[in-house]
């Protein structure tokens, strides 16, 4: 008799104790969730609310949440490492001429809507920064400037191309891949600087 009700003990305990297993697992599985960043929300080219043959045209995208210790020149050669080498012809990083500094996104036109397209599921949500950030990526369609002749006819005029700003800072044309010289001025330009003055 007391062997039998050792038993029935020793089933209970073995019972109990994958019970146990369980919870503890369910448990971490829970932590491990609560502790997960969340993915950052993720829009895609389909869900623009551009309709049909506008959004067909389209080639110029806006590159949001980049780091603002970011350059020009840092953006252009991440554009080069991902393969974007000779798809691009207009890029533009704006900064704040009191700071000098980025302010945290750019312009980017590419040569046709299908190249705009595939850059735009590839930079969204894109993290892999050669610089210590923490940033994610978000991409939209260029607003209201769309195409190279809109880019370039916006900025051609605009005090960011004053010859006293850093080249740097400016915005650039390509051709095949190299840079080209950004087409002239119409008119007078105004040094940034002396704006509030």
């Amino acid at each position: 008799r007391w062997a039998a009700a050792a038993r029935r003990l020793e089933q209970a305990a073995a019972t109990l104790e994958a019970a146990a297993r369980q919870a503890r697992a369910a448990a971490q599985s829970v932590r491990g969730q609560m502790q997960a960043p969340q993915s950052p929300p993720r829009t895609s080219p389909q869900s623009s609310r551009v309709g049909g043959a506008a959004r067909k045209k389209q080639t110029t995208l806006m590159l949001r949440n980049l780091p603002n210790n970011y350059s020009r020149d840092m953006l252009l050669e991440l554009l080069d490492k991902e393969g974007f080498l000779g798809y691009y012809d207009f890029a533009y990083y704006p900064v704040d001429f009191k700071r000098w500094a980025g302010l945290g996104y750019a312009f980017v036109n590419f040569v046709d809507h299908e190249t705009a397209l595939r850059a735009w599921r590839h930079f969204e949500g894109f993290a892999s920064w050669d610089l210590p950030s923490q940033k994610v990526i978000g991409v939209c369609w260029g607003s209201p400037l769309q195409g190279l002749s809109e880019c370039t006819d916006r900025y051609r005029n605009s005090a960011v191309m004053h010859e006293d700003v850093p080249d740097y800072f400016k915005p650039v044309v390509f051709c095949n891949g190299c840079r080209v010289e950004f087409p002239a001025p119409t008119k007078s330009i105004r040094n940034p600087r002396w704006r509030h003055k």
